[in-house]
């Protein structure tokens, strides 16, 4: 069977390549995908432990096993694309363009919203002790947009009343410049600033996306090193 492989943010640099065609024959899993790749890419190898996979845009665990035709990405750890790409029936984007808040707060609003809360989430100069001239956003376009999209689902049905609206950037970013713009609203102020925290937590680990930080001293990809 063959595969076909995505390389994102630090594989992609490290490999020179944005995809990959894999063969292996039929009942191999996650697994075997990874030690064949590892085999065939040393900076696979150095890297191995240190990323997930997702498979036909869902996370799995090694022993997913694979079919002919599958797509396997894989994911270093996310720094929480493009034009606009929406989600029908919620306003969840990723953007190349600017960001508005406004929108997300059309998305939210009704008269049974007793409080809205935001988040905007914006480049600094400074970042870990490191002067950054800018930012650079890569995303996993198609599965960065289901997975807000999920953890919008996800809140809200852990939160009564809540509703929620978020955009993404992608592209280079400059410092002052908007990152992210999250809008939670809910019957009550507590829940809503409930539902805003954990859309941007929940966010910045689940979703496929990627900030390199470029500075004076270099470009780094944050959480996974150059």
């Amino acid at each position: 069977m063959k595969l076909r492989v995505l390389y994102f943010a630090v594989f992609r640099e490290k490999l020179g390549r944005e995809d990959d065609v894999l063969a292996l024959p039929a009942g191999a899993c996650v697994r075997d995908a990874i030690a064949a790749l590892a085999a065939r890419h040393d900076g696979i190898a150095k890297l191995r432990g240190k990323f997930r996979v997702a498979v036909n845009e869902d996370f799995v665990d090694d022993d997913r096993e694979l079919a002919d035709g599958d797509e396997l990405a894989l994911i270093p750890p996310v720094a929480g694309g493009a034009d606009a790409v929406p989600h029908a029936g919620r306003h969840v984007q990723l953007l190349a363009t600017p960001l508005s808040l406004d929108r997300c707060l059309a998305a939210v609003s009704g008269a049974g919203m007793g409080g809205i809360v935001t988040f905007t989430g914006m480049v600094r100069r400074h970042s870990r002790g490191v002067a950054v001239d800018h930012l650079e956003y890569e995303a996993y376009g198609t599965m960065a947009v289901r997975e807000m999209t999920r953890l919008c689902d996800e809140i809200e049905a852990e939160i009564a009343g809540a509703k929620l609206a978020v955009e993404h950037r992608t592209g280079r970013l400059e410092v002052g410049d908007i990152a992210v713009v999250i809008a939670a609203a809910a019957p009550h102020r507590a829940e809503a600033f409930t539902a805003c925290r954990a859309m941007i937590d929940r966010l910045k680990d689940r979703v496929p996306i990627w900030k390199k930080e470029v500075g004076d001293d270099g470009a780094e990809w944050v959480g996974l090193g150059p």
